[in-house]
């Protein structure tokens, strides 16, 4: 067992071809206050040395909502030597059934040296059979991961704002969707963390008749925290792609320029501030500034309409927590192709 782990954290320790009988066993004695339920396998691979006891919690904050079942994956590629640890588990939590409690498996592995080339295997022969398979990869991909694994999935989860290389990280999600014929979906935690911003500023337009100030915009202002950039590129690539802006190639790093359809010049100036991850958006039109702020530590989204440089109407609205928990109850929660998200990305892919 690695030595950064401890048993009563992750769960049970067990022989690998023991695991299913285990938990068969684990249910015998549960008695008939509990009772097994799951709708997604839902797979977190990591590959820091600690991420098993802290994905076990993370695990059991999500089930409280969400029941599935857990394939918790820890990988340490550079040990020379195989080895393979495996632990059970159980997250329970009362139902709206007072004496009735709900519960999710959580089977955990810990692989190490050249058999991590095994790991779909491994994931494959574990699955809740029928049920969709979502794999939240916690690393950066890499060239030598099995395009079988691939194969298996619905919702390939991750976080962009993580990647310290994003065009190639691009290349290799490109590669696997080509490699898919497109049929996974892709599910950015970066743009998870954007949903509420989008919710925010598209109500400011919800009535038709707000619609002839889209081509008024020409400038918009965006403030993000330190190592949030990304974040901010892509809310700055659904602003333009949902407006039809063609963005100018000669931009600089922190002033980017597009054209409306008419032509027109908008400046999108991007600033690194302390706060939020996206702490400020301000768009400004020829007669009236749209402005979103996020007060930093707070849950609430501070929304205004007024004439450029007057205080205007405010109104507050639900923002988004900045933590892995959060976001993935509202990835989980929602479902579709993603397919505003791919157009986004594709208005500033090279711009990261």
């Amino acid at each position: 067992m690695p030595a950064t782990e401890q048993i009563s954290e992750v769960g049970l320790p067990v022989e690998l071809d023991q695991m299913e009988s285990e938990l068969r066993k684990l249910w015998d004695e549960a008695g008939a206050g509990k009772t097994r339920a799951s709708l997604v396998n839902l797979a977190v691979y990591s590959e820091e040395p600690d991420s098993l006891s802290r994905n076990t919690e993370i695990i059991s904050q999500i089930t409280q909502d969400h029941a599935c079942r857990a394939l918790l994956i820890s990988v340490n590629r550079a040990a020379k030597e195989n080895r393979v640890d495996a632990w059970i588990n159980a997250h329970c939590h009362t139902g709206s059934a007072k004496s009735q409690q709900i519960c999710s498996e959580q089977l955990s592995f810990h692989v190490e040296g050249p058999c991590v080339s095994l790991l779909a295997s491994i994931v494959f022969s574990h699955l809740d059979s029928d049920l969709p398979f979502y794999l939240w990869w916690q690393s950066e991909f890499h060239e030598e991961v099995d395009a079988q694994l691939w194969s298996w999935i619905d919702r390939l989860i991750y976080d962009s704002h993580d990647w310290s290389d994003f065009q190639e990280q691009l290349r290799l999600l490109d590669r696997a969707q080509a490699e898919l014929k497109e049929r996974v979906i892709l599910c950015d935690l970066n743009w998870t963390r954007l949903l509420h911003l989008r919710r925010a500023l598209a109500q400011f337009f919800d009535h038709p008749v707000s619609h002839r100030h889209f081509n008024n915009f020409n400038r918009v202002e965006i403030d993000f925290a330190p190592g949030y950039r990304s974040t901010a590129l892509l809310f700055t690539g659904w602003i333009s792609a949902q407006l039809n802006w063609t963005r100018e190639e000669k931009a600089k790093r922190e002033t980017l320029r597009f054209q409306n359809e008419t032509g027109k010049t908008i400046d999108v100036v991007l600033a690194e501030k302390k706060g939020e991850p996206i702490g400020r958006c301000l768009l400004h039109a020829d007669t009236r500034e749209y402005r979103l702020e996020h007060p930093a530590g707070t849950d609430l989204l501070d929304v205004s309409l007024g004439k450029p440089g007057q205080d205007g109407m405010h109104q507050l609205m639900p923002a988004l927590e900045n933590n892995p928990v959060a976001l993935m109850h509202e990835e989980l929660m929602r479902g579709g192709a993603r397919r505003i998200y791919l157009r986004a990305l594709e208005c500033v892919r090279d711009l990261f």
